[in-house]
């Protein structure tokens, strides 16, 4: 019981003097805080200020002001560039980085961390204001170091902004895998790239190889198995692009829309018109899209006529109400409504039309940007393979 007393008295005793050692230490924490805040000027936190209320002009104009005051505050410095290449002042930017790095042979020259990021921004600046040589140049400088895999991503998006596509293929084959991403769809895109601009040259043989590498890399690149039946077909072969193009349902059924109108005609070619029309339809059923209806709508019009090519849509139209699905329906009417009802039917469709070209749209699952047209890669984010043919009608319907 004495020993446990002892130790507690112990305790008592030490209490006190861990207290007034911690308050020191607070005290000299405090007055170094302090004697740091004292020595940023007023201008440093006002542009704090701005830019926490989202007022990046009087930011801009208050840092420019603290760094008049201490010229030395490099990180301040990289702050005032960064917002000059968001608001789009490139050229201002790129001044600040450029004086930031010629600092190395002065008396306040940089650290090699701050050396390598000033680098990276000035390389960015460059690539933003579109002088895209001097930023290859700059970013080349940055390979090896410690912003190596910043360096590459930045000399991807060069490369592909230059249609340098064997360039951005060394460079996609050298980034790290991050969480399961490998690259393949960006490669076989790139090698598609390649193969489609030997098509026009009549280059079958390296059209053929790149295609190769292409599904070598992602054997669901359809972009490459939909090359592959343009090949085959530019080299007189209808037989092995029609069996190439009827591998897209087995890689992404998605893209069928895509290759429906080559496929019918490339079976009236072979005499094989009611088995094309056939196979459309069956994929119709599995595979339902407003794209793909247009194609079977026209291929039933023309091999059925105009009944079948109504009972068709019709169908369609109870199982998915579309406009799309309206609108071809009223073109079916037509051609089998009596003369006297035609102009009532032609005025229902024509508005119908109308308003269906304008919410035509496609929509990239990245970033959301929607156009008319259908891209391999979305213009607005430079996302591969993110737009789907699918309209954006297609998206509200309900399952």
């Amino acid at each position: 019981m004495s020993g446990g007393f002892e130790i507690q008295l112990w305790w008592l005793l030490a209490l006190p003097l861990f207290f007034v050692l911690g308050w020191i230490a607070a005290r000299i924490d405090i007055k170094h805080l302090v004697r740091e805040s004292r020595a940023l000027p007023r201008s440093y936190f006002k542009g704090l200020n701005f830019l926490l209320n989202e007022q990046p002009d009087k930011a801009i104009e208050a840092f420019l002001e603290a760094a008049r005051v201490d010229p030395e505050t490099i990180e301040l410095h990289f702050a005032l560039g960064s917002l000059f290449r968001r608001r789009g002042e490139s050229d201002r930017a790129i001044r600040i980085h450029q004086n930031l790095i010629e600092r190395d042979g002065s008396q306040n020259q940089l650290t090699d961390v701050q050396r390598l990021q000033a680098l990276a921004e000035l390389g960015q600046d460059y690539l933003k204001a579109g002088l895209l040589d001097r930023a290859e140049e700059v970013f080349l400088k940055l390979r090896g170091t410690a912003r190596d895999e910043e360096a590459l991503r930045f000399l991807l998006e060069i490369y592909q902004q230059e249609k340098e596509w064997q360039r951005a293929i060394a460079i996609a084959e050298s980034l790290p895998e991050h969480a399961g991403h490998l690259w393949q769809k960006e490669i076989a895109n790139f090698h598609c790239e390649l193969a489609s601009l030997a098509l026009p040259r009549g280059d079958t043989a390296e059209a053929r190889r790149q295609l190769d590498a292409a599904l070598a890399g992602n054997r669901k690149c359809v972009r490459a198995t939909l090359l592959l039946g343009e090949l085959a077909l530019a080299e007189g072969d209808t037989a092995a692009a029609i069996e190439a193009w009827q591998r897209v349902e087995q890689q992404n059924p998605v893209y069928l829309s895509l290759v429906a109108a080559k496929l019918i005609e490339a079976f009236r070619k072979e005499g094989r018109e009611e088995q094309g029309i056939l196979l459309l339809r069956n994929w119709f059923e599995a595979h339902p899209s407003l794209d793909l209806l247009d194609t079977v709508f026209d291929s039933e019009l023309q091999g059925g006529g105009a009944e079948a090519a109504y009972q068709l849509v019709r169908d369609e139209l109870r199982r998915n109400p579309t406009l799309l699905g309206l609108d071809k329906l009223l073109e079916a009417q037509i051609m089998l409504a009596p003369a006297e009802r035609r102009p009532d039917l032609e005025l229902i469709k024509n508005l119908i039309h109308n308003h269906t070209r304008r919410v035509a749209r496609y929509r990239c699952d990245s970033c959301g940007f929607k156009a008319r047209q259908f891209y391999w890669r979305c213009p607005a984010c430079g996302g591969w393979e993110s737009y789907p043919p699918k309209r954006t009608e297609e998206f509200d319907l309900t399952p």
